[in-house]
């Protein structure tokens, strides 16, 4: 059967997954040509879950366990001139593997694994010489007249050149070149406000080259806070899983660096976590260019194996940093198997492998519970997920003293019997937006916190725990990104002069139960209910004044029409408008991208909401929507789905293997009808040497 990657080994719905469907032996095969005049080539694989064997004309080429990082295999001793036959034989068995190897099962771990090649095959090219790595070392970043760049190149095969360095700025232009990079006094510092991208371009003699793209930027973990380029950044963010409705962690590079835009540029986040497992290139390339800082962590999930499986963490943690150091972005490497215990010589190795690669970054791994002790604990920060403040209020625990601290986790995992849906009752939802907004409140009002990274962004779907329909529901948006009301406090984050935000973290159609929050960046708020004015209300600084905007609370009663007057001064800036009246809701649908490539592999996503006449999201909404799609474009998704499941809400994806219009159509009884135009241009030309295997 033709696949098209990245690919999940069986078909999924949004929620509602069997890991017993794909937790089986899987083939993978194409053929591909070879000139005569090639050198040598290697098989590259980002991402095989759980563990792959690559065969080349019935030869095996090599072995990999793991499905989170790249590996690559030399075939160039395989091959022919002409056509050859590539196979990838993968495993997604319960294999002992980091992540997996619990004796119970799947269900020990917190997040499901679909099976398939999820990320990128292709076959490369390369010359009989060539330079398969290049680490480039920002260092004396805050002194111009020390700042330079260390360089360290392997070259492969046998080599007695030079190697020629160049600094490129964004716009092409040539800042420094030769065998050193030193001098750059004009270079411009990367930060989330501006994250100012180099390529370090290394060359030899013989015209092979390779770059890689950095960023200027110092990162200090102290007892009083985080520091990026001198100067103290509270960090703010969610973790992330790479989950997704009906492909499993199988999507396209849009889809992964759509999930990083989601979180610097609607929810504000300065920080995002990698939980638990190294993430998508494509994302993390996002991450770079938004000014979007990572944590990153290898893969694991509380169990840690025998002696073999250990010595797969710490080859994960080398495989990780090596990947992933020249990342301006990546600020911590989570070199401890999340919420593993304390196991001192594993972590001891751990961390000597991540300062042996990269003596920079600082190193860290989430605790839990009964490991709040700097007890044999071997890493630069420590970081606690602390959930205490789930459902009580309770204030977090206090920071361990002598060592920098981070809150790694807070609010979500323990929701039960509470799963944060759409669909619960209105009070729980709010709930969560006020508990988020009390957690990142405790962490702003005391130094000793580095910050909170709160749980989670996004809902994703499991076995472990308080599941609903296999779907945990603790993210502040659902699985098909689109957010809830926990999310409110997340969007006000933003300096107004950018975008002013009101965003009620309430729905104004259903009972409101005394006070509700209004989560806004605007000094005042006017409040007029049915055109009469019932409340001037302001930001609460007494409970959440550490909060660059705090929320504001008002009591309200349902009327028919809400209008809410947000002023800075005495200017109003911005009006949003919400109704009762369900006469006159509609369907939305919204492509979050008017244009895709026509690849087989490139997707974009098409949200549909129920909403007011203003285009406030109706989550009460019931009856089915269907879509139709009229093109050449196939639908990733169900093309019914009934929108009392999750609130009036759902997306679905948009893939294209031939350029065209592509016309798709939602239509519900009672709603209406609505369409959506995408056009899929034409792929460009493969880069030479490359070819994308199925």
């Amino acid at each position: 059967m033709p696949v098209s990657l990245p690919h999940t080994v069986v078909p999924l719905s949004w929620r509602d997954w069997d890991a017993d469907t794909w937790e089986r032996r899987w083939s993978y095969q194409r053929e591909f040509d070879v000139p005569t005049d090639s050198q040598r080539l290697f098989v590259d694989v980002d991402g095989a879950l759980h563990a792959a064997s690559v065969f080349v004309n019935d030869a095996l080429a090599g072995v990999q366990q793991g499905g989170y990082l790249p590996f690559s295999h030399e075939v160039t001793d395989l091959v022919r001139p002409g056509t050859n036959h590539l196979a990838i034989e993968l495993d997604s068995r319960w294999l002992p593997v980091p992540p997996n190897g619990h004796p119970d099962g799947h269900s020990a771990v917190d997040y499901f694994q679909p099976g398939g090649l999820t990320r990128s095959v292709e076959v490369r090219f390369e010359p009989s010489t060539f330079i398969s790595d290049v680490y480039a070392r920002p260092v004396d970043v805050l002194d111009p007249s020390a700042r330079r760049v260390e360089v360290t190149c392997t070259v492969d095969g046998p080599y007695d050149g030079a190697v020629t360095l160049e600094l490129r700025a964004p716009d092409g232009r040539v800042v420094a070149r030769g065998q050193t990079l030193t001098g750059l006094q004009d270079v411009e510092l990367w930060s989330p406000d501006s994250p100012v991208l180099y390529d370090v371009v290394a060359r030899l003699d013989t015209g092979a080259e390779r770059s890689v793209r950095i960023g200027f930027r110092e990162a200090r973990f102290e007892l009083d806070g985080f520091y990026l380029n001198g100067s103290r950044l509270e960090l703010f963010g969610l973790n992330r899983h790479q989950i997704f409705p009906w492909t499993g962690m199988a999507m396209p590079d849009r889809v992964q660096r759509r999930d990083a835009q989601i979180l610097r540029e609607e929810f504000n986040c300065t920080m995002v976590r990698c939980a638990h497992y190294p993430q998508s290139p494509a994302f993390l390339d996002a991450c770079d260019e938004l000014g979007l800082l990572v944590f990153e962590e290898i893969p694991g999930w509380q169990y840690v194996g025998d002696a073999a499986w250990q010595d797969l963490v710490v080859a994960d943690v080398e495989r990780m940093i090596r990947r992933d150091r020249n990342r301006p972005s990546v600020v911590i490497w989570g070199v401890r198997v999340n919420e593993s215990g304390n196991r001192p010589e594993l972590y001891r190795r751990t961390q000597e492998v991540a300062k042996r690669l990269d003596p920079d970054r600082a190193t860290s791994g989430a605790m839990l519970a009964s490991e709040y002790s700097t007890a044999d604990f071997y890493q630069d920060v420590f970081s606690y997920n602390d959930y205490a403040n789930d459902e009580t209020g309770a204030t977090l625990l206090p920071p361990l003293p002598g060592i920098p601290y981070l809150v790694t986790e807070a609010i979500g995992a323990l929701a039960g019997p509470h799963f944060y849906r759409r669909t619960d009752p209105q009070a729980i939802q709010a709930r969560q937006a006020f508990l988020h907004a009390q957690v990142h409140q405790q962490a702003a009002a005391d130094d000793r916190y580095l910050g909170v990274l709160a749980w989670q962004a996004f809902d994703y779907d499991s076995c472990n725990g308080y599941v609903d329909h296999s779907l945990k529901c603790n993210g502040v948006a659902d699985t098909f990104r689109i957010p809830k009301l926990g999310a409110a406090i997340y969007q006000a984050q933003v300096d107004p002069s950018r975008r002013p935000v009101i965003a009620a973290a309430f729905h104004w159609d259903a009972p409101l139960d005394g006070e509700v929050m209004i989560c806004s960046n605007c000094t005042r708020l006017e409040l007029f209910v049915d055109d009469a004015h019932v409340a001037t209300v302001r930001p609460d600084t007494d409970r959440f004044g550490s909060l660059p905007y705090p929320p504001s609370f008002v009591d309200l009663t349902l009327g028919v029409d809400l209008r809410i007057d947000g002023y800075l001064g005495d200017q109003c800036v911005l009006a949003r408008h919400f109704s009762a009246d369900r006469t006159a809701d509609r369907l939305d649908l919204v492509a979050d991208d008017n244009e895709i490539v026509a690849d087989g592999t490139d997707m974009t996503r098409v949200t549909l909401r129920a909403t007011d006449h203003y285009g406030n999201l109706r989550p009460s909404a019931t009856g089915e929507v269907t879509f139709q799609l009229d093109g050449p474009a196939e639908l990733i998704g169900d093309t019914t789905f009934p929108l009392e499941s999750n609130g009036g809400a759902t997306a679905v994806w948009l893939r294209a293997a031939h350029p065209g219009e592509v016309h798709l159509t939602a239509h519900h009884t009672t709603l209406g009808t609505t369409t959506v135009t995408v056009t899929a241009t034409p792929p460009q030309r493969p880069r030479a040497g490359t070819a994308t295997s199925a």
